[in-house]
C-alpha cells in the first residue's frame, strides 16, 4: 500500500511537514565590481549551496566572499515554488500548465450542476458521483486536490506533487471544510468544494513567488477526488 506524506499547507496551524524539496537552476548576474558571473544553485528547505564562477575579478577573496554571500541571500528565493516560473515567463517562454482536476470542458459542465449548500455554510458541486462506498468517522482515506483561491489561482496540488494525499477524515488532520466535503463523497467521485472563510485557514497562508496569498478566514476552492479507502475495499469484498 502507497503511503503519502501530508501536505503543511492542508494541516491545521501549527502542524508541519517533514517532506524535502530538492530544486535545481542557474542564473547570470551582472555586478559592476565582480563582472558577469553565472551562479548555479542547489536548494532544498534543508539546504542551500551555491557555486559562483566569477569571470571578472578586481577584488581581494575577503571581498569576493562577502560579495557571493551578498547574492546568495538575493538568489535564495529561487529555492521557493513558482519563481522558475516567473523567470521563464520573463524571458517570453510559456507557463508550465499547472494539472487540474477540472478542465475547460469540466468548468463548463459545472455552470449548469446544481449547487448544494450545507448546513455550516460550505458549498459544493459534484464533478462526478463515485460508485464506491463514502469513507466513515475516523477512516483514512486517499484523496487528489487542487486548492485554488476564488480567483481559480492554485496554492496547493497533490497533482503537482506528483502523491495522493491520505489523511484520517472527519479527525481535525485537514481543514474542517475539506473534512465535511469529503465525508459525504463516494469513492471514484470528484467534487468541487466552495469552502467559506470559517471552514478555511483561521490564520491564513503565507504567500510565496508565484502562489497567491491565502488572507485569514478567507475562502477558498478545493477540487478534489476521492481515489480509495485503504482496507475499506478489503471489507467490502
Amino acid at each position: 500500500m502507497a503511503s503519502s506524506s501530508p501536505s503543511s499547507l492542508l494541516l491545521p496551524p501549527g502542524s508541519s511537514s517533514g517532506k524535502t524539496t530538492k530544486r535545481h537552476g542557474s542564473i547570470n548576474v551582472f555586478d559592476e565590481a565582480q563582472g558577469l558571473m553565472n551562479i548555479n544553485v542547489q536548494c532544498s528547505k534543508l539546504d542551500l549551496r551555491i557555486r559562483a564562477r566569477e569571470k571578472k575579478v578586481d577584488t581581494s577573496l575577503m571581498k569576493r566572499r562577502d560579495h557571493v554571500i551578498g547574492l546568495a541571500l538575493g538568489v535564495s528565493s529561487l529555492c521557493n515554488m513558482g519563481l522558475f516560473d516567473d523567470i521563464a515567463k520573463a524571458a517570453g517562454l510559456p507557463p508550465e500548465d499547472k494539472p487540474r482536476l477540472c478542465d475547460e470542458n469540466c468548468e463548463k459542465e459545472l455552470e449548469n450542476v446544481p449547487m448544494v449548500t450545507t448546513e455550516s455554510g460550505l458549498q459544493f458541486k459534484d464533478i462526478k458521483v463515485g460508485q464506491g462506498p463514502s469513507p466513515p468517522v475516523g477512516f483514512q482515506v486517499a484523496a487528489n486536490y487542487v486548492a485554488m483561491v476564488p480567483s481559480g489561482q492554485i496554492f496547493d496540488s497533490s497533482l503537482e506533487k506528483g502523491q495522493i494525499y491520505i489523511f484520517r477524515v472527519g479527525s481535525d488532520q485537514v481543514i474542517k471544510g475539506l473534512d465535511e466535503g469529503i465525508l459525504s463523497m463516494k469513492v471514484g467521485g470528484k467534487r468541487r468544494l466552495y469552502i467559506p472563510g470559517l471552514l478555511a485557514f483561521p490564520k491564513g497562508l503565507t504567500s510565496a513567488p508565484g502562489r497567491p496569498r491565502v488572507a485569514p478566514n478567507s475562502p477558498v476552492v478545493f477540487d478534489v477526488s476521492l481515489e480509495y479507502i485503504p482496507g475499506l475495499e478489503v471489507e467490502e469484498e
